[in-house]
């Protein structure tokens, strides 16, 4: 019998986890009542135009991500839900929100199409919820998930319902990457990844109060971001605090070495007064961070997991145009 568990071995080695994010332009999240195959989209609930659509997709090698998602409810409804979350152009602080209410999982595959076709479908929905919190617990991809996952959802509804945070949703996800952080989350619109989280460090990542150093521990990266740059990103939070949270940012890679080796990136950040900046940083592989680790419970063979640390930094000032003469 397999005990490896892949979260309790990251845990053990102190495997750090930024950098884990995984970086798409767009988020499908499709309503489905579990219990889910291994591979989601296979799962009893989905229908055929569903599955054919995102097999299409992943064959195109469009920088999208198909998750199914659940809550308490989703047996019982007798709508489907329906969330893309769509990355905007220059600075941004996310993804923009669009939400549906269709009469069944069948419509679904219809209305991701004219979405993607850059037609907005008529079911769109006017909603009050500013936040969804999806929860990896899908078990049957990695036994870690759910192991820390579903433990992880029931507590985190609690801390959400008794801080009052009637605009957050949570929701369980299929499997979204990283399991060997579990329990790991995706705070949408902002498209911040979390992994190794528990309840204090949720408090503060739903509230942005608290001490930063948390996400020290938690903090897998901001999904708008490549890998290098979620690295700087996480200096910048840790520099700048909370407040941080507010900005919007653009980051990009200037320079790449053959070997990836060494990256040259670039973030410009505007921040809660209009001023903008851009931040540049040369990061190297960190050969003291960079560890060879089995992914995943189900791995066959450790694999290589580079690490970057920030070698050098360069912040610079952009002109900013006053208002007041």
């Amino acid at each position: 019998m397999n005990t490896f568990f892949c979260s309790d071995y990251a845990k053990q080695t102190g495997e750090d986890v930024v950098g884990s994010a995984t970086n798409y332009e767009t988020y499908i999240l499709v309503e489905c009542p579990p219990p889910w195959t291994t591979e989601a989209f296979n799962s009893k609930w989905v229908p055929n135009n569903l599955k054919m659509l995102v097999e299409e997709v992943k064959r195109a090698k469009l920088p999208i991500r198909f998750l199914l998602i659940a809550n308490d409810q989703s047996h019982k409804v007798a709508k489907t839900t329906l969330l893309i979350y769509q990355k905007s152009k220059g600075l941004i602080q996310g993804y923009r929100k669009h939400e549906f209410k269709l009469a069944n999982i069948e419509n679904v595959a219809a209305v991701i199409q004219k979405f993607l076709w850059g037609t907005i479908p008529e079911h769109e929905k006017e909603t009050t919820i500013t936040r969804d919190i999806l929860v990896c617990t899908h078990g049957s991809h990695d036994k870690c998930c759910a192991r820390y996952g579903n433990p992880f959802y029931f507590h985190a509804e609690n801390t959400i319902s008794h801080l009052g945070l009637e605009d957050v949703r949570i929701w369980k996800s299929s499997h979204f990457g990283g399991h060997r952080f579990a329990p790991t989350i995706i705070d949408l619109p902002e498209g911040r990844y979390y992994g190794l989280v528990e309840q204090d460090s949720f408090k503060s990542i739903l509230t942005h109060t608290g001490d930063i150093q948390y996400l020290n521990k938690v903090y897998r990266g901001w999904g708008i971001l490549p890998v290098p740059l979620q690295i700087l990103e996480k200096e910048l939070i840790l520099h700048y605090g909370w407040d941080w949270f507010n900005y919007k940012v653009a980051g990009k890679i200037l320079e790449q070495s053959l070997d990836n080796n060494t990256v040259l990136a670039e973030l410009t950040f505007e921040n809660t007064r209009g001023s903008l900046y851009t931040c540049q940083a040369k990061l190297v592989k960190d050969e003291t961070k960079t560890i060879e680790i089995k992914s995943s419970c189900n791995a066959k063979q450790a694999s290589v997991v580079t690490k970057y640390s920030v070698a050098s930094l360069w912040l610079e000032s952009k002109k900013v145009v006053s208002l007041s003469a």
